[in-house]
């Protein structure tokens, strides 16, 4: 893995070198964060698209540019090491897995979040949430952030507790509504309402954003659909709503894929 680690270093400094490539000498930290994140998108679509040749490959441009930081951050101003991340990371690991290679029991997974949420807090100043990157999708923020409270306890103690908050954070939104509230009011409750429905999410044992990525992808595939029971002459926005429904239904009703 050493000389894999080392090749790919090597790439990234040929590309860099004088001989190398222009455009790649001119990356900067703040491009490669933008196709980093990019990269990680990719990933992501992969994974859902349970691909595995996606996958892999995907997972190779992610390493190209990890190590591609890795190398930039290193070369002017003797920053780590690739080798020296991997290290680090490695006991990092270690030691937040006491009940692995250590003397600590954990019962279940519950249990390993919890323990490994409370270490986090202990070992980090700051807040228990300075963790949760600002730059993550709100939906994903949100999950994360709820994570962490309910890491170190501040949580519901069952999934009743969740809905009830879901129902009265709905009523808050139809109040305001019904009270013709500024935007900025209704805004601030709907927001509220979608935090509501990520710590649900939380709650019953899955991500909200996988989720709502796959109901996306539902929406748009039954939409597609509709569009396609279309005569060419037709125009879907000049379609009654009647007739949308019925195209809606059908689509639904012969929509037999997973999302």
């Amino acid at each position: 893995m050493n000389d894999r680690l080392a090749k790919l270093e090597n790439l990234v400094d040929t590309l860099r070198g004088p001989n190398g490539c222009p455009w790649d000498r001119e990356q900067s930290l703040s491009d490669l964060r933008a196709y980093l994140l990019e990269e990680a998108h990719e990933l992501a679509a992969a994974i859902d698209a349970a691909d595995p040749e996606a996958i892999r490959e995907e997972l190779g441009d992610l390493l190209f540019h990890i190590v591609f930081i890795s190398r930039l951050i290193e070369q002017p101003s003797e920053g780590p090491t690739l080798t020296e991340v991997v290290d680090i990371l490695h006991q990092k690991m270690v030691d937040r897995h006491p009940h692995v290679f250590g003397d600590e029991v954990a019962e279940d997974s519950e249990a390993v979040h919890h323990a490994w949420e409370t270490r986090k807090a202990q070992q980090r100043s700051g807040s228990v949430l300075s963790g949760v990157p600002s730059t993550l999708p709100a939906l994903l923020g949100a999950y994360r952030i709820s994570q962490k409270a309910a890491g170190v306890g501040f949580d519901w103690p069952d999934v009743a507790g969740v809905v009830a908050k879901l129902e009265e954070e709905l009523g808050e939104v139809v109040s305001a509504l019904a009270q013709d509230s500024s935007q900025e009011a209704v805004e601030e409750e709907v927001g509220d309402l979608l935090f509501a429905t990520a710590n649900l999410a939380r709650k019953l044992g899955f991500d909200p954003e996988s989720a709502l990525q796959r109901a996306n992808r539902k929406f748009k595939r039954r939409f597609e659909a509709m569009e396609a029971r279309l005569n060419p002459a037709e125009q879907l926005s000049e379609q009654p709503l009647e007739r949308l429904e019925e195209l809606w239904n059908r689509a639904k009703k012969e929509d037999r894929r997973p999302s």
